[in-house]
């Protein structure tokens, strides 16, 4: 989403490192670079003029002036500021004290809502609350039977009383006039949070009908449920791809519903990302969640910081070993942690499950962008394949249990039946089990305490093992010679006596137990050593 504007932003900090003082004039071009690259990237007109305001200011001051290191210090600026125009703190669900806490959701048809409900349901679901959805979004051609599909994707319930518009038919409902009328949204709502109480729900998302640009119907029609309902949360989805009317659309919305908070969706596209940088800088409410691709589990907590980090190509740590600690179990994880201490062979079972549990974290590319400095190596991630690890898990499940457990009793018939067995060729097998045995090899030097090759070791590894024990010294052996061997018989005699110098330590001799000063020269030392001697 924020390429475009990470690359210029990435560029213009590299300007100015190497220099250890920055000038007025170097403080403007870079805040006019800054401008420059918000305004592509269609943020907001008065959010840039209010951002690069605020970095002018600070760059221009003392802060600046007398960093050491002042190009870092610009860097720090600009990543304060983005945290603060994104929103500044985490914002997170304000849960009812009385469940069910109600959570509506409003925005533009499009927008991506009845998705992000079930996203969002599944989200709630895995922290361990059991929420219902509700589909009062009776208007928009199949909405409630979308919103019944992404549920049970989730794992999560729908209350659907109404069938809403099927196929572009709208399903009328007779009144107590006679006349005919559309399902009334309001009713649906105030059901599914009585719906919730009685079956012990704890959350409840009620999904609310969009248009294709805002109108005066929806808006009333979204007061009305909110006021029916009384909301704990509303959040408001917006499709982070739409640009500078973002700006427009949320105003609007917080005109006529007032929302709580902000839900970007469709992250992971590859627009410019100027509304994720406006609407909470313009509208006073809190960015809460992001929607980052199309799977139910791709849905996150929105950290203003984390953001910011992305944006100038710090990376995202914390976000990845969050996913990290979801994704892999622990006692796996405590028994690889048991073998590679005690060196034992890494096995192509171990590597089945490291591949499951990277698969459970996302996509690979997306875990990689999150690393420090990988914007630079963007080429490199676009033309990365991720269907090679299917060929890869697929030439593993190939092998039989005997050979995933013993790789190196893998001999030519066997790789040309697992090469068979996994539609590629012998010489994939053999790349394959050749990565696999240097792999071994590295795991294995780096639980001594070699490390990796090339570089120091690693503290605190293979204790007990860390250095390489010295071999034992060969005893010189004693000559042929009688005469010669008695004379060498004297000299280690007279060496163990304390004659020589390989008595004990320093040159001290072994049986010496005390050092008498009397016996040195003191003539020899310097002035007012001899009070640590022992002498006055």
């Amino acid at each position: 989403m924020f390429t475009s504007l990470s690359d210029r932003l990435t560029a213009t900090f590299k300007n100015l490192r190497g220099k250890g003082r920055l000038s007025e004039s170097d403080v403007n071009k870079t805040v006019r670079d800054i401008r420059l690259a918000l305004l592509d990237a269609d943020v907001a007109l008065p959010v840039v003029k209010e951002f690069t305001a605020a970095v002018r200011e600070r760059a221009l001051g003392a802060e600046v002036s007398q960093a050491l290191n002042p190009a870092q210090q610009i860097v720090k600026i600009v990543n304060d500021e983005l945290v603060e125009i994104l929103g500044g703190q985490t914002r997170q669900i304000r849960f009812a004290k009385q469940p069910p806490t109600v959570i509506m959701l409003a925005g533009l048809q499009g927008s991506g809502k009845t998705t992000l409900a079930g996203k969002l349901g599944r989200w709630l679901k895995d922290a361990g609350h059991t929420p219902l959805l509700v589909a009062a979004d009776l208007q928009r051609p199949n909405a409630v039977t979308q919103l019944e599909v992404v549920g049970e994707r989730a794992g999560v319930p729908v209350f659907a009383p109404e069938r809403g518009n099927i196929a572009g038919h709208d399903v009328v409902v007779e009144t107590a006039e006679g006349t005919r009328s559309y399902g009334d949204p309001v009713r649906v709502a105030r059901e599914g949070i009585a719906t919730a109480r009685t079956r012990q729900h704890d959350v409840v998302i009620v999904d609310t009908a969009g248009r294709l640009a805002v109108d005066e119907s929806l808006m009333r029609q979204a007061a009305d449920i909110r006021e029916a309902i009384d909301p704990d949360e509303v959040l408001f989805v917006i499709d982070a791809m739409i640009g500078q009317a973002a700006v427009e659309t949320a105003e609007a919305f917080l005109d006529g519903v007032d929302f709580t908070g902000v839900v970007l969706s469709k992250l992971d596209g590859d627009a410019r990302g100027g509304a994720a940088l406006s609407v909470a800088s313009v509208t006073g409410r809190p960015i809460m969640f992001a929607s980052t691709g199309e799977g139910v589990k791709d849905f996150e907590v929105f950290h203003p910081d984390r953001m910011a980090s992305r944006i100038l190509d710090m990376g995202d740590v914390l976000t990845l070993i969050e996913q990290a600690e979801r994704a892999f179990d622990r006692a796996h994880a405590a028994e690889m942690e048991r073998k590679f201490l005690a060196a034992e062979d890494f096995t192509f079972d171990d590597f089945l499950q490291q591949m499951a549990a990277i698969k459970k974290m996302g996509s690979l590319k997306q875990l990689l962008g999150m690393m420090p400095g990988m914007g630079q190596m963007r080429a490199q991630l676009e033309s990365l394949d991720e269907r090679e690890f299917d060929r890869v898990e697929a030439m593993v499940h190939s092998m039989t249990p005997f050979e995933r457990t013993h790789p190196k009793q893998i001999n030519g018939s066997r790789r040309a039946r697992i090469a068979k067995g996994s539609g590629v060729s012998a010489s994939e097998v053999n790349a394959l089990l050749e990565r696999f045995f240097e792999a071994q090899k590295l795991m294995k030097s780096m639980a001594r305490g070699g490390g990796i090759p090339g570089m120091p070791g690693m503290p605190g590894m293979g204790a007990g093992r860390g250095k390489r024990q010295q071999a034992p010294q060969r005893r010189k052996s004693k000559s042929g010679n009688p005469a010669k061997r008695a004379a060498e018989e004297r000299a280690a005699a007279a060496r163990g006596a304390g004659g020589g110098p390989s008595g004990g330590a320093f040159g001290v001799p072994s049986g010496t137990s005390r050092l008498d000063p009397s016996a040195l020269d003191m003539s020899n030392l310097p002035p007012g050593f001899e009070k640590f001697l022992g002498k006055q």
